[in-house]
């Protein structure tokens, strides 16, 4: 499936659901979705992202989710067995995360607190340390576990997946995550 520009712009702004199940262990918090994420129901849908790739390279996916064009049910019941979680900062669909305002990203910690309450996932992981710096105003903050918890729950920044996040390759991001997935007792440390 492909999209024209002007039909991902009829995406903007509009709201993607949460993807969290009842057995959520590692709950991923994206900065907002794409128009592509939007277009298809499917977080880190884009082409290029490196997401899936990343997560199954880490082990945490038995196998490799090409969201492009939506999730298929066998998708979606994996990620749900496997106790991943996703969710975003910023609930509206833009081009580019630069497009949010900072307050937007500051207004979403309230709402992933309360996702956090109700879920109790054994670990967060924030994707982008940027919107993280930005959104729990930690101007210093650096990737990996943070000092600070989220409702008792281990907190981590995790490198973006996107395309434009250039200096991270699928190995970087698949290290990273893989921490956060030992971290949530969902990979083995062998």
């Amino acid at each position: 499936m492909g999209f024209t520009k002007a039909e991902l712009a009829g995406y903007r702004d509009a709201v993607v659901d949460d993807l969290i199940g009842d057995n959520c262990r590692l709950l991923f918090v994206g900065i907002n979705p794409s128009l592509w994420t939007a277009a298809t129901g499917a977080h880190f849908a884009r082409p290029g992202n490196r997401f899936y790739p990343a997560l199954h390279r880490a082990g945490i996916l038995d196998r490799l989710i090409d969201a492009s064009d939506g999730y298929t049910a066998a998708d979606r019941e994996m990620l749900l067995r496997r106790g991943i979680g996703i969710t975003n900062l910023a609930p509206r669909a833009t081009a580019r995360a630069d497009e949010l305002t900072s307050e937007e990203l500051r207004d979403g910690t309230q709402k992933l607190l309360d996702t956090v309450r109700r879920v109790a996932p054994r670990v967060v992981a924030v994707a982008g340390i940027t919107a993280y710096r930005t959104a729990f105003r930690r101007p210093r903050a650096v990737t990996g576990e943070q000092d600070e918890k989220l409702a008792g729950t281990p907190l981590w920044v995790v490198p973006n997946p996107s395309g434009l996040n250039a200096h991270d390759t699928v190995d970087s991001l698949a290290a990273a995550y893989r921490r956060v997935g030992l971290a949530a007792g969902m990979v083995d440390a062998g």
